[in-house]
């Protein structure tokens, strides 16, 4: 009987390394979630801080906070709009609460998209500058790189 174990072996390190090719974005947090300490929380004044120190990642960090209010009210709305469909149609409690649930998420991605259509965050590398902005945190909370 053959040893399958070799192709085997060699089959899911192509696996893995397919993924971790897919999930190489993921690096760039690691220093800052795989810590003792956890890094200081901040203000929005830290953040316009560092949008008028970093003239290259700044305004793309505040376009992607500029984001996040239409994914809230992506959810909100569609929040609102599922649960009223399914109590009207339903007349279920438990039914609206979970369509609740339901329709805010899809608001949240559907707002998502539209924000990333709306403000082109297609075109700038948002994950750089969000990292950017962790390390500068960092360097400025705690004087080291």
């Amino acid at each position: 009987m053959a040893d399958t174990t070799q192709g085997s072996s060699s089959f899911w390190d192509g696996y893995k390394e397919f993924w971790s090719q897919r999930f190489a974005f993921l690096g760039n947090y690691s220093k800052f979630v795989k810590r003792e300490k956890p890094v200081r929380s901040w203000s929005s004044s830290d953040v316009e801080e560092f949008i008028a120190y970093d003239p290259v990642h700044g305004p793309v960090l505040k376009t992607a906070r500029e984001a996040v209010q239409y994914s809230v009210a992506g959810s909100a709305l569609g929040a609102v709009v599922t649960a009223g469909v399914a109590l009207k149609y339903s007349k279920s409690l438990h039914g609206a609460g979970l369509s609740l649930l339901a329709g805010g998420i899809f608001g949240w991605t559907f707002g998502h998209e539209v924000a990333n259509h709306a403000l082109q965050l297609y075109r700038v590398d948002t994950l750089a500058a969000e990292a950017k902005f962790l390390d500068w945190w960092k360097f400025k909370t705690e004087g080291s790189d």
